[in-house]
């Protein structure tokens, strides 16, 4: 995971996640919604990031920038379910977090100091000769 109940509660308020999780009108968080919609959230963000860095990311290096973008898709993925309309504001967050990532699968943006420490090798196939096998025998004229 990327993100926690808590981290969601600092970026959108108890009030906001009141709003977005609580599908039964008990007037409170749902923990169960919330915590399907961050798995989600972190799923999407694997998926970009996946090609370029070692997963899981160890959670105590994960960046606050990506902590928060991770907050935004979660939102996001939450709208719609329950009765919560979709609003301009969450919607070009998620995409303002989709760009993000975008750029860190591609390298422009590097997720931190020593690529946050789980950089993927390059596991390309490699070829080594260890040298001639065959050739010729010059005892026997050159023919063998």
């Amino acid at each position: 995971m990327y993100a926690t109940l808590q981290d969601m509660q600092d970026v959108f308020g108890q009030a906001e996640l009141i709003k977005l999780t609580d599908r039964d009108r008990r007037g409170e968080i749902d923990l169960v919604v919330v915590g399907k919609s961050l798995a989600r959230a972190a799923s999407e963000i694997d998926s970009y990031i996946g090609g370029r860095y070692a997963l899981p990311l160890t959670p105590s290096i994960v960046p606050e920038a990506l902590r928060d973008r991770c907050c935004d898709i979660a939102r996001y993925k939450l709208c719609g379910s329950g009765g919560v309309q979709l609003t301009d504001d969450i919607r070009l967050r998620y995409e303002d977090a989709i760009r993000y990532l975008e750029k860190v699968a591609s390298g422009v943006i590097r997720l931190g100091p020593g690529e946050a420490g789980s950089a993927r090798t390059n596991n390309a196939a490699r070829f080594v000769s260890g040298g001639r096998q065959f050739g010729r025998d010059k005892t026997h004229g050159g023919a063998f």
